[in-house]
């Protein structure tokens, strides 16, 4: 099937990826398959199938480890029970927000530590203020 048939115009591959997935923290747990679809504007002669699966590779791994973990690990995302959806809205972007400034301290040199829980332990009203305002 072609992007365009599936309503994708201005796409030029579709991409199918299989995976074998077992839960580690269940002893003895079945081995599931999940198929993953991507697509992309590169031409087949613009990539290889070996660039492509760097890529969405590096995406997760940057997702699972970085942003995903943070929110869920740092900020307990997962252990929230807020069920209201606009309240549930806010404090997603409240999150985003938190993730952002760190990577953007990070990026400019202007903290030195090293994990995102300890830069968010440090962090009051005052300090982080002047950061929304540049």
């Amino acid at each position: 099937m072609s992007p365009e048939e599936i309503g994708l115009c201005g796409c030029w591959q579709v991409i199918a990826v299989q995976r074998e997935c077992q839960d580690l923290t269940t002893p003895g747990a079945a081995l599931t398959v999940e198929v993953g679809y991507y697509v992309t504007s590169l031409t087949v002669s613009e990539t290889t199938d070996a660039f492509l699966l760097a890529a969405i590779r590096n995406h997760w791994s940057a997702i699972e480890n970085g942003t995903h973990y943070r929110r869920d690990v740092t900020l307990a995302e997962d252990a929230c029970r807020v069920a209201h959806r606009q309240g549930a809205a806010v404090l997603v972007c409240l999150r985003n927000l938190a993730n952002g400034l760190y990577e953007l301290e990070r990026h400019r040199g202007h903290t030195q530590v090293d994990t995102f829980n300890s830069w968010c332990e440090q962090q009051t009203f005052t300090s982080v203020w002047p950061l929304l305002k540049r």
